[in-house]
């Protein structure tokens, strides 16, 4: 599996911006995605995950209310829309995909397939 992240930039505080994640296979439908970031010169963190089965999501508390996973299994693409950006939302955001997901994956090592990485810079 293949991830093509898309979508970062830069954007006022207040603002919105949407990232897609591209990914090639067949086997999408069954793969939990997740969405990572890493702010600058800090370790990488959780931000928001859908489960493949049910299509439920988990958020990180410094996110929840402001950011929206989903996903288009005919298009094999997971997003991520981001409202209401504040300066401590920047970071590089990865998307992440679990292959064998029993239930919702919060930590990094649960996830085996990365995307290279979108840049999401949020000015005050």
């Amino acid at each position: 599996v293949q991830l093509q992240a898309s979508g970062g930039g830069l954007v006022q505080a207040g603002g919105s911006l949407r990232l897609s994640c591209a990914a090639s296979g067949r086997t999408f439908g069954s793969y939990s995605m997740g969405w990572f970031r890493q702010p600058p010169g800090k370790e990488r963190e959780f931000v928001a995950a859908i489960y493949w089965r049910t299509g439920s999501t988990y958020y990180a508390d410094s996110v929840k209310g402001r950011f929206a996973i989903s996903r288009d299994n005919v298009k094999n693409t997971a997003y991520l829309q981001m409202n209401s950006l504040k300066p401590e939302d920047t970071a590089v955001y990865y998307c992440a995909a679990d292959s064998h997901p029993f239930a919702i994956a919060t930590t990094a090592d649960e996830y085996d397939y990365w995307g290279q990485g979108s840049q999401v810079t949020v000015s005050s």
